[in-house]
């Protein structure tokens, strides 16, 4: 029996890839760019195109030092008020290296609660501050299953006490409607006053 060795480390003339090999493709379906916006809801693309949809927020700025936020809606924006049950947990870092830590946040958290879910803490509005993340929504036109998600962002924290925060927040939507449309805001009544939020579906 012979063994046989390939020494080439290099590839060429690939004209096709093995259909037993797939992989994912992200596909762009919307952009919104945020002026001094009290929201931004994604009211279309949200359908049973794909099984899993992405939203990407890019240099979130806002007008006041406050919290970035979701809710979804299974009426294609007539209500933002799905039923969520969700988790909470932050890394944080102090620009004067005198609190490094990762802690749950139970205040932050939904339990079976219709309201706003937090995306992050209270975030800076200084000139050079800004959020950015990701949000994931799996199978949002399912009518058997919770809708879960998952979300991991990055951003300044408090213009008065800068620090790094780390934060991953997941759970699910405990409904069986589809979820059709998804709304971003701040808290405190702020706006959105610069960023953009981009919608892909994974293939």
């Amino acid at each position: 029996m012979s063994i046989n060795v390939c020494n080439n480390n290099s590839l060429s003339a690939i004209t096709s890839i093995p259909d037993s090999i797939t992989g994912s493709a992200l596909n762009l379906i919307s952009t919104q760019t945020a002026s001094s916006s009290s929201t931004i809801s994604f009211t279309s693309g949200i359908d049973s195109t794909y099984k899993e949809y992405i939203f990407k927020f890019i240099n979130i700025h806002p007008s006041g030092t406050n919290r970035f936020q979701f809710n979804g809606s299974i009426d294609s924006g007539s209500n933002y008020n799905v039923t969520k049950t969700t988790t909470f947990f932050r890394a944080q870092h102090r620009e004067s290296d005198d609190v490094a830590e990762l802690a749950y946040d139970a205040g932050l958290d939904l339990a079976q609660g219709t309201g706003i879910q937090q995306l992050g803490f209270e975030m800076g509005n200084g000139n050079d501050d800004n959020f950015n993340g990701t949000l994931h929504l799996f199978d949002p036109s399912n009518t058997t299953f919770v809708k879960h998600f998952i979300s991991r962002n990055s951003f300044n924290h408090n213009v008065a006490d800068p620090r790094a925060m780390d934060a991953f927040i997941g759970g699910y939507g405990n409904t069986t409607s589809a979820v059709n449309a998804v709304r971003f805001q701040m808290s405190g009544g702020n706006n959105i006053d610069s960023g953009t939020i981009k919608l892909y579906g994974v293939s």
